[in-house]
């Protein structure tokens, strides 16, 4: 479970993909088999979500890890490249951009 908190000690990566209507379902359902079977199980992963917008063209992805190494490991596996290309064949664009929480309300 993902947790929002102020925290040095927490890597968040916000992943958006932008993609058609008629590719959101297959994209969501190659990247929730990549969280599945393997980003899930790599060293560093806390947490996830996906967001799909209402008019299917873009996923947003939330992820958490415990230190930037593990992400960028975890990117550069033989296994997560391979994903990689068949996402972007799926999509018109996507970017992973990282983030340190700055404030949290609520």
């Amino acid at each position: 479970m993902p947790v929002i908190a102020k925290s040095n000690e927490i890597q968040t990566v916000i992943t958006t993909f932008e993609m058609t209507p008629g590719t959101c379902e297959d994209l969501l359902e190659l990247l929730t088999s990549a969280y599945e079977e393997f980003i899930s199980k790599q060293p560093g992963f806390i947490a996830a979500g996906l967001h799909v917008n209402d008019a299917q063209t873009r996923i947003a992805n939330y992820s958490q890890w415990h230190r930037r190494e593990d992400f960028l490991a975890m990117l550069r596996t033989t296994e997560m490249r391979t994903r990689n290309r068949k996402i972007n064949e799926l999509c018109k664009s996507f970017e992973p951009v990282m983030y340190e929480v700055a404030a949290v309300f609520g």
